[in-house]
């Protein structure tokens, strides 16, 4: 191989590095996400104005690096930048561009809306949230996919041990709650709404089409499960 040969491989190794199971792009995307974290402790640590978008930005940014860890450690073979989730859907990319204009519009006309002590309570249960979607993650362990799986696969097993004992869908459970409280901490009166009937109007969706092929999977075993554990989700059966 000639040297004009190399340079043309490697270059090829180098884009291909970048691309959306490239090491690059999720060590970029990795570093983003830390710093991110990182600035958003430092607004709640030092600002006076701010601290709650601080909060926001730091749990939104944990959110993000949990789900790439979790792809990790229980399907290393679908790993990609997808597993993020940043480009989860467009409709939730344009939920989060609508909340940042409308907090920093309210932040700027109506700055005492920002201050108000209820963002402790949002803050309180958006780790709630986080932790009730990791726990249940790791609980099914490779059972749970970032994917509705339209075909069962061999090792695939019904879980309704630990936290599955109590809801049906757990780690739904968190994020709504992980979802509506963001809102919360940044104190979007018009977000908290959107985001609260969003995510039922998604979950509602998503829960009715996974079920039915949860009970193609397990048979009476799904159906007796369902009808003896709630959701997760209020509203929704």
């Amino acid at each position: 191989m000639d040297q004009s040969e190399i340079v043309k491989l490697n270059k090829i190794k180098a884009k291909s590095a970048w691309l959306k199971k490239g090491a690059a792009r999720s060590s970029a995307i990795s570093c983003g996400l830390g710093m991110g974290i990182g600035f958003g402790i430092a607004l709640f640590i030092f600002s006076e104005t701010v601290k709650g978008f601080g909060i926001y930005l730091a749990g939104l940014c944990t959110f993000h690096m949990w789900e790439y860890i979790w792809v990790t450690m229980y399907h290393p073979d679908k790993l990609s930048s997808k597993s993020f989730l940043l480009n989860h859907s467009p409709q939730f990319n344009m939920a989060l561009l609508i909340s940042f204009i409308e907090y920093w519009i309210e932040w700027y006309f109506f700055p005492s809306l920002k201050t108000f002590s209820l963002w402790w309570v949002g803050a309180i249960c958006m780790v709630l949230g986080q932790i009730v979607r990791s726990v249940a993650m790791d609980t099914a362990g490779s059972n749970f996919t970032h994917l509705v799986q339209e075909e069962k696969r061999d090792d695939h097993v019904l879980v309704t041990n630990g936290v599955y004992q109590y809801m049906r869908h757990p780690s739904y459970f968190g994020w709504f709650v992980w979802s509506v409280s963001t809102q919360v901490i940044l104190m979007n009166p018009i977000s908290i709404i959107g985001f609260g009937w969003a995510s039922w109007k998604f979950f509602s969706q998503r829960i009715e089409n996974e079920e039915e092929y949860l009970i193609e999977f397990f048979g009476k075993s799904y159906k007796d499960y369902k009808k003896s554990v709630w959701s997760g989700i209020p509203g929704i059966n």
